[in-house]
């Protein structure tokens, strides 16, 4: 650590990753220093660092850096496509890939249409929501259960399992430990059947394609394909849940790119990079030094990790663009970190963009003049946050 960088304390719970205290040292400096290594806030080095060959992912030490060294959890943490690196992690995403081009997602448009307009048929009429129980959650994980070929019915029991485990990505993850490996062991247990009964009764779902596509040498083994499924189950459930309530706590706040959105659909997909431009789920992307690294002044040792904090590198004034607000007609916005970036970028960025493409506006078009109704309840920001309960009023639907 250099002593003269600012310092921002990512451990601390209470810490907002958005906040001025943040903007503040960003103003100061391109980097400041955490618990958990530096953190990089602006654009140029951000996106830069994304894809710098001298970094690897660093997520696979975020166990250790926990004082977690074994176990269950630890053990399939390890295992995960966030975590291999070199050939393993090229192997396994070029096997996953064809299940996740868009080509393949945009065919389920109409079907997630269909989803959303049902869950808001629901309260419509109502005037009222809590919006991550009554859509948010069934929205996302119907939307896995409808991708992976799952019961529909089903969406409950994987929605609790992947909440569970959605702790893993928490800085109190050590404390949350036996919550979230009960919850790896039941997702593990019920994706280990279905890939059984795909393997014995093929269908058209995403399991099975896995299973066909590739029967050579190169091909996933069942404990890969297992730990693959389990992470995309709890990941895509999780991020898109929370996006989702974060989406509409920054349109809420700014009723005019809530009323656009409503008039002009087309316009949700810019939607959704506006959005996970300024108020990211992913609140920061781990990188760790494979060699020493001398960056912009800054000499980062093998094996020093670095924080690419999302928001701050978003939202930052330097690069043309950049502005704190969302605006939906705003042209060449710079491209944002919330999927990552370079070799590790999300694999599963399609289905995530166009769930919530789809979503946005309808909610947009069928709950005009939509506001808060009362502060909700909202994760630490930092890790990955969102809202754990998100009530809204809006105009009512007449029948």
């Amino acid at each position: 650590m250099s002593g003269t960088a600012p310092f921002l304390d990512l451990a601390d719970p209470t810490f907002d990753v958005n906040s001025d205290v943040v903007h503040d040292a960003r103003g100061r400096d391109w980097f400041a220093e955490t618990p958990y290594g530096w953190a990089v806030l602006r654009y140029d080095q951000g996106t830069a660092l994304l894809k710098d060959r001298r970094f690897q992912q660093g997520t696979a030490r975020w166990p250790e850096q926990n004082g977690i060294h074994d176990g269950p959890w630890q053990q399939w943490w390890g295992e995960t496509l966030l975590s291999l690196e070199g050939t393993d992690h090229l192997r396994l995403r070029k096997l996953l890939g064809p299940a996740f081009r868009s080509r393949t997602i945009e065919a389920m448009r109409p079907q997630f249409q269909a989803l959303a307009n049902t869950l808001i048929d629901g309260f419509a009429a109502r005037g009222r929501v809590e919006f991550v129980s009554e859509f948010a959650e069934p929205y996302a994980a119907r939307i896995l259960c409808l991708l992976l070929g799952l019961p529909d019915a089903e969406w409950s029991q994987v929605a609790h399992w992947a909440d569970d485990l959605g702790k893993s990505f928490g800085i109190n993850v050590r404390h949350d430990l036996p919550r979230i490996e009960a919850a790896l062991e039941g997702l593990t247990g019920y994706i280990d059947q279905v890939i059984a009964d795909r393997a014995e009764h093929p269908r058209e779902d995403l399991v099975t394609t896995l299973i066909r596509a590739h029967a050579d040498d190169d091909a996933l083994t069942r404990r890969e394909l297992s730990v693959a499924l389990v992470f995309l189950a709890f990941a895509g459930m999780e991020t898109t849940r929370n996006q989702l309530g974060l989406a509409l706590q920054s349109l809420l706040a700014q009723p005019d790119q809530w009323a656009l959105l409503a008039a002009r659909p087309e316009l949700g997909s810019r939607a959704v990079e506006e959005i996970m431009r300024v108020n990211p789920t992913v609140t920061w992307v781990t990188r760790e030094a494979v060699e020493d690294v001398d960056l912009n002044g800054l000499h980062i040792p093998r094996g020093g990790i670095v924080q690419v904090l999302s928001h701050a590198v978003g939202t930052d004034p330097a690069m043309a663009g950049n502005a704190p607000d969302i605006d939906l007609l705003a042209e060449n916005r710079p491209v944002h970190s919330g999927f990552g970036g370079g070799m590790h970028h999300c694999l599963g960025h399609f289905v995530a963009r166009t769930d919530m493409s789809v979503a946005l506006p309808l909610l947009a078009r069928r709950m005009p003049d939509a506001e808060p109704d009362g502060p909700g309840e909202w994760l630490p920001v930092s890790g990955n946050t969102g809202p754990i309960r998100f009530p809204i009023r809006f105009r009512r639907e007449r029948p």
